[in-house]
């Protein structure tokens, strides 16, 4: 049974710094993407970072550039996303998924069926 578990999320000030984790566990693909989602109240979910195994390749949205940075450990247990510079409008629950692909500058998450997510995290910047 494939898992992803997030972690991190917290109450920062705007201008603070956050680093999310995210542990996969259970995930039988050899190649694939992981990506960072988050949904805000009222809005709908969006992609906000992913990196690809095993090229290491990342994107990251043009909101969230120079901000957020993704990286994973050396046997990709385990996929973070360093946030710094953080603005009342990351406020969001964000959330881990497997596969993940970008087209154009839009990163998609797993179709139904097809791959998973992990339950959240809270992230909340105050100003």
């Amino acid at each position: 049974e494939v898992h992803l578990v997030e972690s991190g999320g917290g109450l920062v000030q705007a201008g603070g710094s956050l680093r999310l984790s995210c542990v996969v566990s259970g995930f039988a693909f050899a190649d694939y993407g992981i990506g960072w989602f988050r949904q805000a109240p009222g809005k709908e979910r969006e992609g906000v970072s992913c990196i690809s195994k095993p090229d290491g390749t990342t994107y990251v949205i043009d909101s969230v550039k120079g901000r957020f940075t993704i990286s994973r450990d050396n046997a990709w247990n385990t996929v973070y996303l360093q946030m710094n510079n953080l603005k009342p409008e990351d406020t969001a629950v964000y959330y881990c998924a497997a596969p993940v692909t970008v087209v154009g500058d839009t990163i998609l998450g797993p179709s139904d069926g097809l791959g998973f997510w992990g339950q959240g995290t809270q992230v909340t910047v105050s100003s």
